[in-house]
């Protein structure tokens, strides 16, 4: 009997069974749902992909130029290459270290501004599981987010950074420059020595850098130099950050340049000009493609008062005058500064601001002279006998003297005090009217007015200084701020300084007479110029400014554009003095110069070549204290001609001299060369 074949059985398993029915099933709902939203919601899907943004972003424009006041160029921009990047609307930290490192294999990027906190953040990036490793798994799961980073950070020792190799710190240099501002709003990330082959090795690869772009900018140019450069400011890349709120809601981005001191501060609103608008187009986050919106136009100019010939001629002879002091004269090591303020008495124009001081050059090693012009309103020193005219005319304010009165000038010996005298009448008896006492700078005159303003109007040897001397001092100062001495003249720049005030209530009696001749409050150069201008013009007081005109944006060529602004003259305040008193004083400024009399102060301005000049003018020697040593400070205050005065000028040399250095006369050596500085080169162009 023949074998019969059976068919074997094939036993799978149940669950394999369940697991492939599972599968199915899977698949089922996959392609159900994918078919659904093919079929449903296909459009609407499509449409999203495809969707695209509009941003509108504002783009800086170069800032206005500044002209002197014969429209010579004193700040310009000057156009240079530069490489930007515009960060995506999402930020793609992979994408963005990666254009980093492309972007550092063509050019060349400066790491001095790195960090140490960048370095460790960078370390972190380039190496997340040593990073992590840094916290345990409990520190993990204990700390927040931001304290557990903090405590990694902490943990990330020098010999990690010293991993980080000069490529890393160049892609770390430029990374820093892509992630410091916003999304769509464009950073720079090199402006400063883009080399030409730098320049097209980028422009030819920007098809493979994302956001990178390359353009041009600019940066500020000085074609005078040092000169006035205190003045003129300077101008921040990027919006500083105390004041960051301020800025960014007038519509400022971080990546900005805006004024940082003085002009470039003080006319921010004027020199940043009209912003370009640019729209970006996004999709994605991305940017596709980027249009102009508005054209934007550079910022305004401004024309100064200054002359710029006539402030390097006044800076000429301040750079001399110094040397020749310390050179010629012993004791004088502490003589660093001297200032010197050039005043249109009439209109407050400023035609010079001249300040030089000595300060330590590390690169040079030694020590040079350096634009301190600023100085003429931000320090303040004891002028002496400069301001006597202001003491002569508070006297008749106040109606304790009258022009043509005599006083006494004698030594002033008061119980319990030092005496007190005129520095050419140490012990005689002699009497003086206004004119008189300015001629030879009477300290008794002064004296005497001051003790009358607080009530003692009558002296003997051994008497007691018998005044209210608060009421003294603040009455004083009420009157000098009339002039200007003691407040803020209202200079169109910013940083200006009213002085010190000596607080009386702590002194002794004797310093309310100090106060009468320069010896007790501390005034700016400018202060002094603005009170000599408002005696020159006859009682009103200027209020003092640099920039002429606001002009709309010329060509940049040397054109400029039609006037968008005038400054003109602003009388702040008329002194409450007759025109008669006001004219005593002006002929005893004028005595001062060239009256005969062998004890006046100001000769050596009216002889030989100064002669024609016809200045009038005060003198001021003011001791006081520097670093610990007895000083004197030298002041002048002139103007001239003195029938039709053009020209008003302040000067101040602290710490000219130590005692026995009287021969020193620095304040009138500057004096009288500035002023025929000025009319020579006014001739000049007559001619």
């Amino acid at each position: 009997m023949g074998k019969k074949n059976k068919k074997k059985k094939t036993h799978i398993p149940l669950r394999i069974n369940l697991l492939f029915f599972a599968v199915f099933i899977l698949f089922a709902a996959l392609i159900f749902r994918l078919g659904y939203v093919q079929i449903v919601h296909g459009e609407d899907a499509k449409r999203e992909l495809d969707r695209t943004e509009d941003v509108t972003v504002s783009t800086s424009v170069p800032r206005g130029l500044i002209y002197d006041r014969d429209h010579q160029s004193v700040v310009g921009n000057q156009a240079e290459r530069a490489i930007t990047y515009t960060a995506p609307k999402k930020f793609d930290q992979e994408t963005t270290l990666e254009t980093a490192k492309k972007l550092a294999t063509l050019i060349e990027q400066k790491t001095d501004k790195i960090t140490e906190r960048d370095q460790i953040d960078f370390w972190i990036l380039l190496h997340p599981d040593e990073a992590k490793a840094k916290l345990s798994k409990e520190e993990w799961d204990e700390y927040k987010d931001e304290k557990a980073a903090e405590l990694q950070r902490e943990r990330v020792t020098d010999e990690d950074l010293e991993m980080l190799s000069d490529d890393d710190l160049e892609v770390l240099a430029i990374y820093r420059e892509f992630t410091k501002g916003y999304a769509l709003d464009p950073q720079i990330v090199k402006n400063k020595d883009v080399s030409l082959e730098e320049f097209a090795r980028v422009s030819e690869n920007l098809h493979d850098l994302p956001g990178v772009d390359t353009t041009m900018d600019w940066q500020r140019t000085y074609p005078f130099k040092d000169t006035l450069r205190t003045i003129l400011g300077n101008v921040n890349t990027g919006l500083p950050a105390e004041k960051l709120a301020y800025y960014e809601a007038h519509g400022y981005s971080r990546s900005d340049r805006v004024g940082k001191s003085y002009l470039e501060l003080q006319y921010e609103d004027v020199l940043q000009g009209q912003k370009e608008k640019v729209k970006n187009v996004t999709k994605s986050g991305q940017i596709l493609e980027t249009d102009i919106v508005s054209e934007g136009a550079r910022g305004k100019d401004l024309v100064l008062t200054t002359d710029m010939e006539l402030q390097q001629k006044v800076d000429e002879i301040v750079e001399e005058e110094l040397r020749k002091t310390k050179a010629n004269y012993g004791g004088t090591q502490l003589l660093d500064r001297a200032f010197v303020t050039l005043m249109d008495p009439n209109t407050g124009e400023i035609l010079a601001l001249s300040g030089k001081q000595y300060v330590h050059d590390e690169d040079e090693e030694k020590y040079v002279l350096r634009d301190f012009a600023s100085g003429n309103f931000t320090t303040a020193y004891a002028p002496g006998s400069s301001v006597k005219g202001a003491t002569v005319l508070t006297g008749f304010m106040t109606g304790v003297n009258q022009p043509g009165d005599s006083i006494l000038d004698q030594p002033l010996e008061f119980q319990g005090s030092p005496k007190k005298s005129s520095w050419f009448n140490r012990y005689n008896q002699i009497y003086l009217n206004e004119r008189q006492a300015l001629t030879k700078s009477s300290n008794v005159y002064m004296f005497k007015t001051a003790m009358k303003i607080g009530g003692m109007n009558s002296y003997s040897k051994g008497d007691y200084l018998s005044i209210d001397k608060v009421k003294t001092v603040e009455k004083m100062r009420y009157y000098f701020n009339q002039f200007g001495l003691g407040a803020m003249t209202g200079i169109d720049l910013p940083g200006e300084m009213p002085g010190y005030k000596g607080d009386i209530a702590k002194s002794d009696a004797g310093n309310a007479l100090d106060f009468a001749i320069g010896q007790y409050d501390t005034f700016t150069n400018l202060q002094l110029a603005q009170y000599v201008s408002t005696i020159a013009n006859g009682g009103y007081r200027m209020q003092p400014h640099i920039v002429k005109e606001i002009r709309e944006p010329g060509d940049g060529e040397g054109t400029l554009g039609p006037i968008a602004q005038e400054v003109k003259p602003k009388v702040l305040n008329r002194i409450d003095a007759t025109d008669n008193e006001i004219k005593s004083v002006q002929e005893g400024f004028w005595s001062v110069v060239h009256s005969g009399d062998s004890q006046r102060t100001g000769k050596m301005l009216g002889e030989g070549e100064y002669k024609n000049l016809r200045i009038a003018a005060k003198t001021g020697t003011a001791e006081t204290y520097d670093q610990g040593q007895s000083v004197w400070n030298l002041s002048l205050v002139a103007y001239a001609p003195y029938e039709n005065p053009e020209i008003a000028i302040s000067i101040i040399v602290p710490s000219a001299y130590l005692d026995g250095d009287t021969e020193n006369k620095i304040n009138s050596d500057i004096g009288k060369r500035v002023m025929k500085a000025y009319f020579d080169l006014m001739k000049e162009r007559e001619d």
